[in-house]
């Protein structure tokens, strides 16, 4: 077991309260005043349960806690980012599913340019996804299902300037990110195939929509709808209807009709 491995168990080694449910801080010990001072953390978290005990208990442990106001629309980022600013927190607790904001792990870039520290709890377990964290600059991804100690040994080491992964992880996230985003270019290689009107075709199918009701829509016979599925098919390389819109699913493949 290496330095890092046997010091960061011991600093979660505690059967501390977990964080994924209604929890309570109780046990925790609040912060002494000695050692590296507390940097002030940032909570950007759309679910308010989770939101409120997290600050309860770092608070408890010395950090100053701020939460930052998740907007409601994706096209809001500039007014989140102003929030951070204001705010100028060392260490960010981000989550990545903002509601109607949409992806947290957008706002990864520019929080790290503006010199804060991200660390990323999640109820995603998707290694891919947290592969891609890290390779936005994320310092650490936990899951939500973690021990409070263990987000607090990851603040306290990033306070004392100490590696936060372990040996291989961040390695092995990235792979898993890197693995996906080949499977996903090549999707998107072969979806750039399909002709305008195959696009067409291919996003009724992705609504639910049978050939039928294609075909009326488009006031053209089933057969030559028929014809364009079985070039979406075989461009796509699946064999059915349904692989075909699982595809444009796994890459979030705009659907042109509505």
């Amino acid at each position: 077991m290496t330095t890092y491995e046997t010091d960061f168990r011991a600093s979660t080694a505690s059967d501390g309260p977990r964080l994924d449910g209604a929890t309570s801080p109780d046990g925790l010990l609040p912060h002494s005043g000695r050692g590296p001072r507390r940097q002030r953390v940032l909570l950007i978290d759309d679910h308010p349960l989770f939101v409120e005990s997290l600050d309860i208990a770092l608070s408890r442990a010395g950090y100053e806690v701020r939460q930052a106001e998740v907007p409601q629309s994706p096209g809001r980022l500039a007014s989140l980012m102003a929030q951070v600013s204001r705010t100028r927190p060392g260490i960010v607790l981000l989550d990545l599913d903002l509601g109607q904001f949409g992806d947290g792990a957008r706002l990864i870039p520019s929080l790290v340019q503006s010199g804060c520290a991200v660390v990323v709890v999640t109820a995603d377990l998707d290694q891919a996804r947290w592969g891609r964290c890290l390779a936005e600059g994320a310092r650490k991804v936990l899951s939500k299902g973690a021990r409070l100690n263990e987000i607090l040994a990851v603040l306290r080491r990033i306070d004392s300037g100490l590696p936060v992964l372990a040996p291989g992880e961040r390695e092995d996230l990235l792979r898993y990110w890197h693995e996906r985003r080949v499977r996903h270019q090549h999707i998107q290689a072969r979806l750039e195939l399909l002709t305008n009107r195959e696009t067409e075709v291919l996003g009724n199918l992705t609504l639910g929509r049978t050939v039928r009701e294609i075909a009326a829509r488009s006031f053209v016979s089933e057969a030559t709808v028929r014809t364009q599925v079985k070039s979406i098919l075989a461009k796509l390389e699946v064999s059915s209807q349904l692989a075909a819109v699982g595809l444009a699913h796994q890459v979030d493949w705009r659907s042109p009709v509505d």
